[in-house]
């Protein structure tokens, strides 16, 4: 600032040297830097150019807030008085109060540095930047208010940013403007933005991310699902209450013009003919014009920005799954108006193909213990094939089923191998603990108290063989299982298993009487040709069964009384496997088919053919957090049949149904309660009926459940199922019906299943109607369809 008349009496005609120079205001800083700054001198003449540039370069320095320049006369000598008024410096600054919001993201807003002038104007635009993120993030009643605190001479100050954050803002009221096709209520139903209802999961609550997706994705897809291809949201705003924290949403809509379906072409294939292309285009006239190579669109088909992008994944799938990784598709929709009037799109694929990728080498990383040729069985592509996505995505679930590695396991990452295209594919993985030494006491429904021992080791030697042993002793079971599994035998695909067990179980449900068994098993795999997930398995059983009934079931004891009975069993079946994220699965497919010839020309007691067909088939419904992460919800759907033919007299080897502890699983039913002549209600009180076994059987289950991770599935199922006598009296229109929850999880002391199922066809004594609810606890079985 320049005193007035400074300027004329300093003009350049007839300007005087200044005779002195005065600082005033400087306390933090020496007088002398003031001088030295503003590059005025004693004994040198100066203009208003001067005092110009002066005054522009103390303010340069941050230093002051204000600079004023006088001229004085004192005692005859020339004054000249530099007055300033300094900046405290800023020593600290911090926030106070930020609870629902990380400070760090706080502090990247502030404009302040520690340690240099504080500067008021930064001070105000760092509230304004905390402010907006809170506002962001939805707290319009958010407030943040600075306190500054200066040392005694006010050299130096200290700066606390109060913040009060309030609730965040809750939505009582979405208002739409300029929808006519659609109702509001139609189109908050598809947004995440909801006001407030009456449930504590209906808060209202705002995000402004919700809000983005509500307006660039979720409500264009909505319109463009239905044709509307050029709506587009013009603006919204949020009316804030600041009394009570209510916003009302206000958004004004442009729908556009339903546009229906013109011509479609496709340009630039060469891998696939436009015939093949054709049949994923899904506004063609009929399936049957589809096939025939016609794709002629429907006559007024109203464009549906899903199907379109659908049918543009799908053959996206088709060009990776056959090795163009590096294949483009543009998808081109052209607005134009038809001679009627009629808004239309004309849409087009243009694919610029590339080359198809080779696989050069396939790498394996972080198998520390386990073999590297176990894990490259589980990959189903070979160096020198055509890149195939399916086959990559397909080994990836191959080696996390074998349960060797931390889950999770990484998806393979694809590096590019040379200049042609090839490339490298790379699987990470992270070995886990696998052996397991559990022992303890154990209380089962059925099992009684007891105690356990048991050693396992799923991946012996690093080579995938498997080795177990079980003991375990009570007053109702006494077991010892011995087994090893070789799935490679000699490095071939042939597998081997070799099974000893000693068994004395006591049927404390129902009151059977004590079984016990002695014996072994042995079992070879072979792979089907050009088949990676189909096997055929030969096995040979032999053991030794001794049966003793009880008194208070002398009905039961006659008809499977058996004392060193010999089971002699042959046995082949025929598996296809492509389930994957076991033991809970959420995708893929399982059947098996088997038939078991027991005594007979083999020798040993009676003499009867045994055949059982299962399927079990699974879908993903969705996934909750990432794509790959643990938590899915999935559908399964499982089917369970067993026939019987000639003279069994080994009651195990018969169908019995109800409970799940010791047969054909039915939930919500007591165990041998359903039997060929119905439901047995006197099961419930500890009687089994010797008819109770039968000769055939059907099982089924429909369920929904959340994989909450590779240890624990919830799930809401439904089971039906029933045994007859005779295999002729197979009836599927006749079953008994259960549903219910249930938990399973593998815990240290192995697999554990909790149900409480609902029997919707249980009656009492006499006949009538009585259906209710029953508890099921199960050790070393899973309540999932497997």
């Amino acid at each position: 600032m320049l005193a007035p008349g400074l300027c004329e009496a300093q003009g350049d005609q007839g300007a005087r040297p200044v005779d002195s120079i005065a600082v005033v205001g400087a306390r933090r800083l020496d007088p002398a830097d003031v001088v030295q700054t503003s590059g005025f001198a004693t004994g040198r003449p100066f203009s208003y150019r001067d005092v110009q540039r002066a005054v522009r370069a103390l303010y340069a320095t941050g230093e002051y807030d204000d600079v004023q320049v006088h001229e004085r006369m004192l005692d005859g000598r020339r004054v000249l008085v530099l007055t300033v008024r300094e900046r405290p410096l800023l020593v600290r600054w911090t926030l106070r109060g930020a609870q629902r919001l990380p400070e760090s993201k706080l502090k990247t807003k502030s404009q302040l540095v520690e340690g240099r002038p504080f500067d008021a104007a930064g001070l105000v635009r760092s509230v304004a930047y905390m402010d907006s993120v809170y506002r962001a993030e939805g707290y319009y009643l958010a407030r943040v208010r600075p306190q500054r605190v200066y040392d005694a001479d006010s050299t130096h100050v200290r700066v606390t940013f109060e913040i009060e954050e309030g609730r965040r803002v809750a939505i009582a009221q979405v208002a739409v403007e300029g929808n006519t096709q659609f109702s509001t209520d139609q189109l908050v139903a598809n947004m995440k933005s909801q006001p407030e209802g009456f449930w504590w999961f209906a808060s209202g609550e705002f995000d402004d991310e919700n809000l983005r997706g509500d307006v660039l994705e979720r409500l264009p897809k909505f319109y463009g699902d239905h044709g509307y291809v050029d709506f587009q949201v013009l603006h919204d705003t949020l009316l804030v209450n600041e009394a009570t924290g209510k916003a009302k949403l206000v958004m004004r809509v442009s729908e556009g013009e339903v546009r229906r379906v013109g011509s479609f072409e496709i340009a630039g294939n060469r891998r696939f003919s436009t015939e093949e292309l054709e049949g994923y285009y899904p506004f063609a006239k009929d399936r049957v014009n589809r096939l025939l190579g016609r794709t002629t669109t429907k006559p007024d088909v109203i464009f549906n920005q899903d199907k379109w992008e659908a049918a543009i994944r799908a053959v996206q799938t088709l060009y990776f799954n056959n090795g163009f990784i590096y294949m483009s598709l543009r998808p081109d929709i052209v607005r134009r108006t038809d001679p009627t009037g009629k808004p239309i799109v004309d849409l087009r694929w243009v694919l610029t193909e590339g080359q198809p990728a080779i696989v050069n080498r396939i790498e394996i990383v972080g198998n520390a213990l386990t073999r590297e040729r176990v894990i490259r069985d589980a990959i189903t592509l070979l160096p020198g094939d055509v890149f195939r996505q399916d086959a990559m995505i397909r080994s990836y679930q191959n080696i996390s089923n074998l349960g060797f590695f931390e889950q999770p396991l990484p998806f393979p990452e694809t590096q590019a191998a040379n200049d042609q295209g090839d490339i490298n594919i790379i699987f990470k993985v992270v070995e886990k603990h696998t052996g397991q030494i559990n022992f303890g006491a154990s209380l089962g429904q059925g099992t009684g108290i007891g105690g356990f021992v048991g050693l396992e080791e799923p991946n012996l030697f690093g080579q995938g063989k498997k080795g177990r042993l079980q003991v375990q002793l009570g007053q109702n079971l006494n077991q010892v299982d011995l087994s090893y599994t070789d799935p490679a035998i000699r490095e071939s695909r042939i597998s081997g298993t070799l099974g000893l067990h000693d068994t004395r179980v006591v049927y404390v449900i129902s009151n059977l009487g004590t079984l016990r068994t002695r014996g072994g098993t042995f079992q070879l795999g072979f792979p089907i040709p050009r088949d990676r997930y189909s096997r055929m398995t030969l096995s040979y059983a032999l053991d030794n069964q001794t049966f003793t009934g009880t008194s208070t079931d002398t009905a039961f004891a006659f008809v499977y009384g058996c004392n060193n009975c010999i089971r002699s069993t042959l046995g082949a079946s025929l598996a296809r496997d492509t389930r994957v994220d076991l033991p809970f699965p959420t995708a893929g497919t399982f059947h098996q088919i088997g038939i078991a010839q027991s005594g007979g020309p083999l020798g040993g007691t009676g003499d009867f053919q045994r055949v059982e067909v299962q399927g079990h088939w699974y879908a993903t419904l969705a996934r909750i957090g990432d794509e790959r992460g643990a938590m899915k919800v999935a559908m399964g759907l499982s089917a369970r049949s067993g026939l019987v033919f000639g003279y069994a007299p080994f009651f195990n080897q018969l169908f019995t149904m109800g409970g799940t502890q010791f047969g054909i699983p039915l939930r919500g039913y007591d165990e041998f309660s359903i039997t060929p002549r119905g439901y047995d209600p006197l099961a419930a009180g500890g009687i089994a009926n010797p008819r109770a076994f039968g000769k055939a059987y059907l099982a089924t289950t429909a369920e929904v459940g959340v994989r909450l991770s590779a240890m624990l599935y919830l799930s809401t199922f439904f089971d039906a199922g029933n045994v007859w006598a005779e295999a002729g009296d197979f009836n599927p229109a006749r079953l008994m019906r259960g549903a219910g929850v249930g938990l399973s999880m593998v815990s240290p002391v192995g697999p554990l299943g909790l149900a409480l199922a609902y029997g919707f066809d249980r009656r009492d004594v006499a006949g009538l109607p009585n259906p209710g609810w029953k508890v099921h606890f199960t050790i070393g079985q899973l309540f999932v369809q497997q």
